[in-house]
């Protein structure tokens, strides 16, 4: 049957959209006091939050950082540096890290009484008469249970039975945050293969402060790093002990350390020692990660720029022990040499400082010992896994590949155009695309680029020029 009419109909554009990789979005992995959040996360499952109320909520807060290892994290990212999003995984199971709080009596004020943080609101959890004899008081009729700050409230209801009274009797479990060692962290880094399918999202930052000094951590973060879900690029951001026995509390100390730690991937990147603001003392790592994140957003989304010489969010370097470091510029330069980033108050306030990765100096392969050059090839080469991932399949004919080879080129070109990368293309080269690869559906694409190096040196030569003075004198 003959269609009589005008009639439209559309073709697939033969250049594709790219779909950019996020960057600067770091993966956090530690201990959580979930049994005072709102709406608890489940142990080991990544869980994305865009601010620190939303983190708050899945994950609870407290001030106690060396038992909550994320809480330092989300104070640092959202409340310091205004990053986000950020990928959390609380490894801290109450239902099975929790030890039990013989019942002792308990002075109530204000018709209150205040628990740890740690006491879990469970069945466990009961309430008698002071002194332990008698019936238990039933929660949300006698009283009702909330967190606020550092502390677990057992608050007598005005129409319960306990309500006047001066003492109680409490019994109830309480989490063991020690729980969470270098053993269970090494093992729960296997949630960030998790990322992609349960959140949508890759990080390209891995941190587990409070961890990340010990060997077997820093090694799992690295493989991890080389390869999410076994083709997604990130960096371990790993912080070297300052603890006087089995760290290094003084710079000399570092370089050896970091030798016979074998912190020494390109994937890596070594942080000393720890930062201090006001009463708070952060992991390098977990700041350098907000400050990247910071950084990268300011670029728009793009890794290009080095971390080193902006601004962290500190007054004062410690190590563990509390004592100050002061860095001279000769000092800072030691580690730099040696592959450690640090802190140096030079000029303009506390800065951080150093480019390379934890391969340099056995490492002189520019896209792996530069921080920004390596994190470039990263998120490229992360953006171009995530682009062309919908043409897997597809008939491999020359339409395929044009379309694939020109989306490559005019995103390269843009990338060019905007100053993050010097140079780039995409070339398909017949030697590197025999006849059997082809016949077995293998299609390879050559990527050239050069990211920008940093400035990380700037030399000025002043000379006495003579003929000024016959111009000026005697001219």
């Amino acid at each position: 049957m003959a269609n009589h009419g005008v009639y439209v109909s559309e073709q697939a554009t033969s250049v594709g959209t790219p779909n950019v990789a996020e960057s600067g979005i770091p993966f956090f992995i530690g201990a959580a006091p979930v049994q005072a959040a709102d709406s608890a996360a489940a142990a080991g499952v990544p869980v994305l939050a865009t601010s620190f109320e939303e983190a708050k909520e899945k994950l609870g807060y407290s001030g106690a950082w060396n038992n909550y290892t994320l809480c330092e994290a989300m104070y640092s990212h959202f409340n310091l540096f205004g990053a986000q999003p950020v990928i959390f995984v609380n490894l801290l199971a109450p239902a099975t890290m929790n030890e039990a709080v013989a019942a002792a009596d308990k002075d109530v004020t204000n018709h209150k009484i205040a628990l740890p943080i740690e006491a879990i609101d469970d069945a466990n959890l009961v309430v008698k008469p002071a002194g332990g004899t008698g019936t238990a008081y039933v929660k949300d009729e006698d009283y009702s249970v909330f967190y606020e700050g550092e502390y677990c409230y057992i608050e007598l209801l005005s129409d319960g039975d306990a309500y006047a009274a001066t003492s109680l009797n409490v019994a109830y479990k309480k989490v063991t945050p020690a729980s969470v060692d270098a053993t269970a962290v090494a093992a729960g880094m296997e949630a960030i293969e998790q990322c992609m399918t349960t959140i949508g999202v890759v990080p390209d930052l891995i941190c587990a402060p409070g961890f990340s000094d010990n060997t077997a951590v820093a090694a799992v973060m690295a493989t991890k790093a080389a390869g999410i879900n076994g083709m997604f690029k990130a960096k371990a951001l790993i912080d070297i002990s300052t603890a006087a026995d089995g760290g290094a509390d003084v710079y000399s100390e570092v370089v050896a350390l970091k030798a016979t730690n074998n912190f020494t991937d390109e994937n890596q990147v070594l942080c000393w020692p720890l930062l201090k603001l006001g009463n708070n003392t952060f992991h390098m790592s977990t700041q350098l990660a907000g400050l990247m994140a910071q950084i990268d957003t300011e670029n728009s989304g793009n890794p290009y720029e080095s971390p080193s010489n902006k601004s962290f969010k500190c007054d004062s370097m410690v190590v563990a022990a509390g004592t100050e470091i002061n860095l001279t510029l000769a000092q800072a330069n030691i580690l730099n040499a040696g592959g450690i980033v640090t802190a140096l108050n030079f000029m303009g306030g506390m800065k951080c400082w150093g480019n390379y990765t934890a391969c340099f100096p056995t490492n002189t392969d520019v896209k792996d010992y530069y921080i920004p050059v390596s994190r470039m090839f990263g998120w490229v080469g992360n953006t171009l896994i995530k682009t062309f991932w919908g043409k897997l399949d597809k008939p491999m004919n020359r339409r395929l590949v044009d379309t694939i080879m020109d989306t490559c080129n005019i995103w390269l070109n843009g990338l060019v155009g905007s100053g993050y990368l010097l140079g780039a293309r995409a070339e398909f080269k017949d030697s590197e695309n025999p006849l059997t690869n082809l016949m077995a559906g293998i299609i390879k694409v050559h990527i050239y680029m050069t990211p920008p190096s940093p400035a990380q040196e700037i030399d000025f030569v002043l000379e006495y020029d003579a003929n000024y003075v016959t111009s000026a004198l005697q001219g």
